[in-house]
């Protein structure tokens, strides 16, 4: 039993941390101290999509299913939980290229709206500090 809840458990961080890694830069654009987690877990996210590796969190998953005496499976965690809802049928190595290259672009339009704004708002300290209207 308490092999199944931890395996339940790790699939809800499996997913809390997948959910991150693809919408964490919105967070970021309302606490810009976040992208210090985000970056380095949106890296991961590609790594893992592009190289074919697996992640460790889906080998824990498995491990601890097995422990508890149920079945494993051999596809990844978004294969196996979300691929009918998120993919369409037969995910492909393309596919996973093309789903990396999303989630780098809409990434790094989010971080580029998030440095502008932060920079937009230096600039109109500094001219305040000087006594000098914004332009």
């Amino acid at each position: 039993m308490a092999y199944a809840a931890a395996a339940m458990l790790v699939l809800a961080l499996h997913l809390g941390f997948v959910l991150f890694v693809a919408g964490g830069a919105v967070l970021v654009l309302c606490r810009p101290r976040l992208a210090w987690l985000h970056l380095p877990a949106a890296a991961w996210g590609v790594f893992v999509e592009v190289s074919g590796h697996g992640c460790p969190l889906t080998l824990l998953e498995n491990a601890l299913r097995m422990r508890a005496g149920l079945d494993g499976y051999a596809e990844g965690f978004l294969e196996h939980y979300l691929l009918g809802l998120l993919y369409p049928d037969g995910l492909t190595r393309t596919m996973q290229f093309v789903l990396a290259f999303l989630v780098l672009t809409v990434n790094a339009a989010l971080y580029a709206r998030m440095l502008n704004r932060r920079r937009t708002a230096q600039r109109k300290r500094a001219l305040a500090q000087q006594g000098l209207p914004e332009q």
